[in-house]
């Protein structure tokens, strides 16, 4: 009986070295397959035809109930996936192909639910995207639980899935060469501060089209790699200017490492590859070199170079008789001049019916150029290609 009694102790001993080894903040068992971890970095290392996966240590809890990835880089395809799985889920399957998980998967915005067929859910994510999952009730013993999903701080949806005895795990998964990510187990995100996050990231909303650009507020911030002029980075507002807004305006936040900010109009369906200016159907004031790039890659010299704390401004001063229907068709229009900074209205010819566009600096007019307004309008459209760049952007300043 004694030895059956130091038995029993040691193994208590043990148990309660196990216990308190779990709580004192040491590393739980993660696991993951076909990914490369560097501290808080996950990369793809597998052939595109495999997927890579990864699942944190530690399920989520009541008092660890948000985690957060963020795509540093969208590889060949972007297929990033960011949920919750059982405790010994497949490594070589996506979060959310399998029962009991759920992911936000990044390149479709679809939702996948312990099924590999989705659900469209929200929007696509790219680099520089920041993907949260957490739960919002407390009744996992009760089998079942609320998850919400996030992008960028404001909450996409939330849908209730099982769970299982372990409970629900972070879980990445990647499926492309290149694609990389940075996992935050240890995020923050209050349901007290939602009203406030919406009120800021609303302003995506103003924006049609972004490719390497983060939105916070009124702020653009360039995330691209910028190392060549393929890294460009594109904003262009949802809607065109037009009659009664006219007009926007650019503050330099940060210059960033070599000032590549450029501001001006282009069509709709603008590469996003490209500078504004730089290809046909747009015209760009570039910050770097003062020129402009008017459907070309060669400037001309227009301006003074602009800094940080300065503000650049471009408009259209339409035809007296022009219109945009629903459609966003050009009706009619007269050809715009110039003249000591008063616009004056003339009759078009037949060949060129166009309207000025005039750029600004800290609120003094730089000059303008005549430009063929294409169907479906000109849109505001912010260019940066330097690591560190940022600005402020107001869609809105003037009306009428």
């Amino acid at each position: 009986m004694d030895d059956i009694n130091v038995l029993h102790h040691r193994c208590l001993l043990n148990l309660r070295r196990r216990v308190r080894d779990i709580g004192d903040g040491r590393p739980a068992q993660e696991r993951y397959m076909r990914l490369q971890k560097d501290g808080d970095t996950l990369s793809y290392q597998g052939n595109s035809e495999e997927v890579g996966c990864y699942v944190a240590g530690r399920p989520l809890s009541k008092g660890n109930c948000y985690f957060e990835v963020t795509i540093v880089d969208t590889g060949v395809r972007g297929t990033i996936a960011v949920g919750l799985v059982p405790k010994f889920y497949r490594l070589d399957h996506q979060p959310g192909w399998l029962p009991y998980s759920v992911a936000y998967h990044a390149d479709n915005g679809k939702l996948y639910n312990g099924n590999p067929v989705g659900q469209q859910f929200g929007p696509k994510c790219a680099r520089g995207d920041r993907i949260g999952c957490g739960i919002h009730s407390e009744n996992i013993e009760a089998g079942i639980t609320t998850v919400f999903f996030t992008k960028n701080g404001k909450e996409v949806g939330s849908v209730e899935v099982p769970v299982s005895a372990e409970g629900l795990f972070p879980a990445v998964g990647m499926h492309s060469m290149g694609e990389e990510v940075k996992v935050d187990l240890q995020a923050e995100w209050f349901l007290e501060e939602d009203d406030s996050m919406m009120m800021v990231d609303s302003h995506e909303d103003d924006w049609g089209r972004l490719y390497d650009v983060r939105v916070s507020g009124t702020l653009l911030e360039y995330v691209g790699k910028g190392k060549s002029i393929m890294d460009v980075g594109l904003a262009q507002a949802r809607q065109p200017l037009t009659t009664r807004c006219h007009y926007y305006e650019v503050e330099i936040v940060d210059a960033g490492e070599k000032c590549y900010i450029a501001l001006g109009l282009a069509r709709r369906d603008y590469p996003k590859n490209r500078h504004p200016g730089w290809s046909r159907g747009s015209v760009a004031y570039h910050a770097d070199d003062g020129k402009i790039f008017h459907g070309s890659g060669v400037g001309d010299a227009f301006g003074p170079r602009c800094f940080k704390g300065d503000i650049m401004g471009c408009g259209i001063m339409f035809p007296r008789d022009y219109i945009l229907d629903g459609e966003g068709e050009r009706k009619t229009a007269i050809t715009v001049s110039l003249i000591k900074e008063v616009y004056v209205c003339a009759e078009p010819n037949q060949e060129n019916s166009g309207a000025a566009v005039f750029f600004t600096r800290n609120g003094k007019l730089m000059g303008r150029r005549e430009m063929v307004v294409p169907p479906g309008g000109l849109y505001p459209t912010v260019g940066m290609l330097s690591s560190g760049e940022k600005v402020k952007v107001d869609l809105h300043p003037l009306s009428g």
